[in-house]
């Protein structure tokens, strides 16, 4: 079954290059990018199934038991436009083009110093054997890197001032996960190609990894009432677990500047004392919100502000 939906995906990507993208790189005189662009178009056709599965899946369960009934749902609307313009791939071609020279010169010049980067299946050649065992934990390392950059985002000022505005949303739905400030997509991309280069992360296990890490982060950011019960909240990151983390006044205090960090695995925030297993469903956003602080609404008014309270940030 999985390899006729493989084989299916694998038609219909090549069937849209062929006859939609390579003919009009032709025409631009562009065809020196028509390898991004065949992995962009893959990009993008995983986007349009995610889309798919989240209103297929997700936007059910936010009706069945929302946390939140909300009369006017304005305040999604701009989170809509985040999610498409990530999940049909046109925020990471940007960000691709700003990296690619980076990630380039990184790779080339550790494998001029005669380093290549180990993969799991050179140091435990096991692994070759069993591809969905390495696959999972590739997760898990990279997961744990991501578990680190979210602290950081927490803890440093001028990030913090980038990351708030993920914080902001009062109105948490299942289309929050990309609400994020474009810089701050440019950090948290280099920080993750760089320990996927620094590991050896594979370029189909990578490809998967994101795929499943999006799907889940969609679901953790559901408005609806969820959890998995004792042991689940503690193997996977549930909608509530992940909706104290976005709570006003315990997400992002105290001696940690907030608590469930992990994206996927609460193991790292059970291992570094930052879980927070608090019942309840609290309200979502920033306490100086509360104080009349203007995060902004509108897709570019929010992108300025940002730059404002990073330029603050570096500032003071």
């Amino acid at each position: 079954m999985l390899d006729t939906l493989s084989d299916l995906f694998a038609s219909v990507h090549a069937w849209l290059f062929e006859a939609l993208v390579q003919p009009a790189l032709f025409a631009l005189g562009f065809m020196t990018y028509a390898e991004p662009a065949f992995e962009a178009l893959e990009m993008a056709l995983y986007g349009v199934l995610e889309i798919g599965l989240m209103l297929l899946l997700l936007r059910p369960l936010e009706s069945w038991r929302p946390v939140e009934h909300w009369p006017n749902r304005r305040a999604v609307r701009v989170d809509v436009l985040y999610t498409f313009l990530h999940r049909l791939g046109i925020v990471p071609l940007m960000v691709f083009l700003l990296l690619q020279p980076l990630q380039e010169s990184v790779d080339g010049s550790l494998r001029l110093q005669g380093f290549i980067p180990p993969s799991l299946e050179d140091l435990l050649p096991w692994f070759s054997a069993h591809p969905l065992a390495s696959f999972f934990v590739y997760l898990a390392i990279l997961d744990l890197a991501e578990y680190w950059r979210h602290r950081l985002q927490h803890r440093f000022r001028w990030w913090w001032a980038l990351h708030a505005l993920h914080h902001s949303q009062r109105q948490l739905s299942m289309w929050a996960d990309r609400r994020n400030h474009l810089l701050d997509d440019v950090l948290s991309d280099v920080w993750i190609v760089l320990v996927a280069l620094a590991i050896g992360v594979p370029p189909g296990h990578f490809l998967g990894i994101v795929v499943v890490t999006r799907l889940i982060e969609s679901l953790s950011h559901t408005n609806v009432r969820m959890r998995f019960g004792r042991l689940g909240d503690r193997l996977l990151v549930s909608p509530h677990y992940h909706r104290i983390h976005h709570g006003i006044g315990v997400g992002h205090e105290g001696h940690a500047l907030g608590c469930n960090f992990a994206p996927l695995f609460p193991l790292w925030d059970l291992l570094f004392g930052t879980a927070n297993f608090t019942r309840g469903y609290p309200a979502t956003g920033i306490r100086d919100q509360l104080d009349g602080v203007d995060y902004g609404e509108g897709f570019i008014r929010q992108q300025v502000l940002g730059v404002k309270r990073l330029a603050r940030a570096i500032s003071s």
